[in-house]
């Protein structure tokens, strides 16, 4: 079998606040490992942002002072390498050179995978990935612009600081945003390009066919007389 790796991404304001909507709801990442290079994180390498069971009921600003929350920079973290930066051990490089290792990991990742799609962008997303792998969804994909994350309020000093937060998945973003809209335009003119060779091949099996009886015909009409006259002759 052939597997692909494939992700979505979404613009990291919303994602971050729909990320802390749902913590605040109850939600919490326990059963997930982290491992990294055959590895999980110690307590000392990842300590949690709360005591108890969960961080239910968390305000956005607990939410954001939390130095180790996960939440920060998610996509970026989630699609890079991290065995090049010591994985979790935040001594083992400067944090300045480990935050663009990171970044150019992630975007190299994303750049070869076979699909990405984006959430602000949802016919766009489809129309590609049904180009990609050859498939066709039964319904189009809709654009739904009111999420738990669009309902938040937030001013904009509030704003800034998530971008502040996110800085690495804000540059990931556009070039993810840049990339997808390249994809888009190739397949776009690769489509057309398909369209109008298959448009011709038809024009010229039109042409044939209708070329084909009237050629008969002349051939048929250009017989001699003589050759007609024995034809009767014949059957008399």
């Amino acid at each position: 079998r052939k597997f692909y790796y494939i992700t979505l991404l979404r613009d990291p304001v919303s994602r971050y606040l729909s990320e802390w909507r749902h913590v605040q709801r109850g939600a919490t990442w326990k059963t997930s490992l982290h491992m990294c290079d055959g590895r999980t994180p110690t307590p000392e390498e990842l300590p949690s942002c709360y005591e108890g069971t969960d961080w239910s009921g968390c305000t956005l600003q607990e939410f954001m002072d939390c130095p180790y929350n996960l939440a920060n920079n998610r996509q970026v973290r989630m699609l890079a390498d991290l065995s090049l930066v010591g994985c979790y051990n935040m001594s083992f490089i400067p944090e300045n050179k480990r935050a663009q290792i990171l970044l150019e990991s992630a975007k190299k990742n994303l750049k070869d995978m076979a699909f990405f799609g984006l959430t602000e962008f949802q016919r766009k997303t489809q129309y590609l990935f049904e180009r990609t792998f050859s498939l066709k969804f039964i319904r189009p994909f809709m654009q739904y612009n009111s999420t738990r994350a669009g309902g938040v309020e937030v001013d904009n000093d509030t704003i800034r600081r998530i971008e502040e937060l996110n800085d690495l998945d804000m540059q990931l973003y556009d070039y993810a945003k840049d990339l997808f809209q390249q994809r888009y335009q190739y397949r776009r003119q690769l489509e057309r390009m398909e369209q109008r060779i298959k448009n011709r091949e038809e024009r010229l099996l039109h042409r044939s066919n209708e070329a084909l009886p009237k050629e008969e015909t002349e051939e048929q009409g250009r017989l001699p007389t003589e050759d007609y006259m024995s034809h009767i002759i014949e059957k008399w």
